[in-house]
């Protein structure tokens, strides 16, 4: 981390109070750098080093701030210090703080805001949880189609300075409707005399709605490649933009929940450390039960072919080595259709075309695993001595059925996650756990059975 280095040194200058010295080492510092840096000194040392910024760089510090630091930062400072941030802070950089506190003092902090701030932060907690509307900002520039560009540039200069972004200007009739919008290198290479009308694109605006979940959203922002994004209402009417930097946050967040879930993981809704040891178990554990339930399956199969296995001991030998490779298989298949879903590679429409690419994949690989197997099974039998028929019968069982166990594994892995997305369900769900389940049960299935043809009259 940035503030690591330095944090011993900082610590010994809070406990001399040398706060004059503080002050000089953070003149050059970037918000970002202060709120690393602070996050990682103990809470009491927080508020300490927090007031000594100047008011501008303090609330632009916050903003960087994780929930933790924020909350210990709220208690600590006086409620017009603290009014102050709230009142300075972005409208979507607030809501998104305000949602990770409790009720009560979400409550006890709206109380602090300006009415016309009140309003703005009613407004966007008021849209749900996972939708546009609590990333929405309702700070950025808008003008009318009869302007003149000299006239728009005054505008910028007079009231842009509170704008999320200058990257794009929108352009609205004289009831707020979108009509069109500018790009800013447009209007700096345009004469001044040039009015707003002749610049507008004839081309489709692509917009938002308030009501709009997010991963919609950054679905658009990536097709699009676009820094900003205009929210409209069901009218056409201009209510907020949504920037690239609210939707890196949303990446992550759907990133890391799709991890969770491919590690066969309930989303968690807070960062591991936060969350109650009682929750991580609740988490962890419904799924660990149902792919428990789904192990004891494999018992099941293996006590069904019990007499096989006694007969011919050699066979559970090879079972790790049988199961764990269809297992594999599919845990790369998987990962390969979740991903290409997510990227919007491949749609359910193309599931033919996926069996088709996996089918072929999974014998290719199959029958790679299967001349390895066959190949160490005569290879052993030479080196014990105890080269015969038998050997090389079981080699061939061993070869036969890591083909079958290995496409069998590739096919669940590729088709479970086009299936799950069929029903509407979350694609990660098939996570790399569940589709080793599937595989491990049906895997004894067909090596068992694949031996007791081989090897009948043999060894059985």
């Amino acid at each position: 981390m940035i503030g690591t280095p330095i944090l011993p040194e900082i610590r010994e200058l809070i406990e001399r109070r040398n706060f004059s010295a503080l002050q000089r080492i953070f003149t050059d510092w970037l918000p970002v750098d202060l709120a690393e840096l602070i996050s990682d000194l103990p809470g009491n040392e927080q508020a300490i080093l927090f007031r000594l910024l100047p008011k501008e760089v303090a609330t632009q510090t916050f903003e960087y701030l994780d929930i933790d630091a924020q909350q210990n930062l709220l208690t600590a400072l006086t409620k017009k210090d603290v009014s102050h941030i709230l009142n300075s802070m972005s409208p979507d950089d607030r809501t998104e703080m305000l949602e990770e506190l409790p009720g009560n003092v979400v409550q006890e902090l709206l109380r602090l805001l300006s009415f016309e701030e009140f309003k703005i932060a009613k407004t966007l907690l008021a849209y749900s949880e996972d939708s546009v509307g609590r990333l929405m900002s309702p700070d950025y520039i808008s003008v009318k189609k009869d302007w003149a560009i000299a006239q728009v540039l005054d505008y910028i200069r007079k009231h842009g300075h509170e704008s999320e972004t200058l990257n794009v200007i929108y352009v609205v009739d004289d009831y707020g409707k979108l009509i069109g919008e500018l790009a800013s290198r447009d209007l700096l290479l345009s004469q001044p005399d040039r009015i707003v009308r002749e610049l507008i694109s004839e081309e489709k605006i692509i917009t938002l709605t308030a009501t709009q979940d997010q991963q919609d959203a950054l679905e658009t922002f990536k097709r699009y490649d676009r820094v900003a994004l205009p929210v409209v209402d069901s009218n056409g009417y201009l209510i907020g933009i949504v920037t690239v930097d609210d939707m890196l946050d949303v990446a992550e967040e759907e990133e890391t929940e799709d991890i969770q879930k491919f590690g066969g993981i309930e989303a968690l809704e807070e960062p591991y450390m936060d969350l109650p040891l009682l929750q991580v178990i609740k988490k962890r554990g419904v799924w660990l039960v149902v792919l428990f339930l789904g192990e004891m399956l494999t018992a099941s199969a293996m006590a069904f072919f019990e007499d096989e296995l006694a007969k011919a001991i050699v066979l559970a030998t090879f079972i790790p080595l049988i199961i764990s490779s269809g297992g594999n298989s599919g845990s790369q298949a998987a990962t390969l259709i979740i991903r290409a879903l997510a990227l919007g590679e491949i749609t359910i429409k193309d599931w033919w075309r996926v069996m088709r690419r996996e089918i072929l994949s999974g014998l290719a690989l199959g029958g790679i695993l299967g001349l390895i197997g066959v190949f160490r099974v005569v290879f052993w039998s030479v080196v014990l001595g105890t080269y015969n028929i038998e050997w090389i019968t079981v080699g061939y069982t061993v070869g036969v059925s890591l083909v079958g166990v290995v496409l069998l594994g590739t096919l669940a892995g590729s088709m479970l996650p086009l299936l799950l997305q069929r029903w509407g369900l979350d694609p990660a769900t098939s996570s790399a756990p569940f589709v080793a389940t599937i595989v491990d049960v049906a895997g004894i299935i067909i090596y068992f059975s694949v031996a007791t043809i081989f090897l009948s009259g043999v060894l059985l």
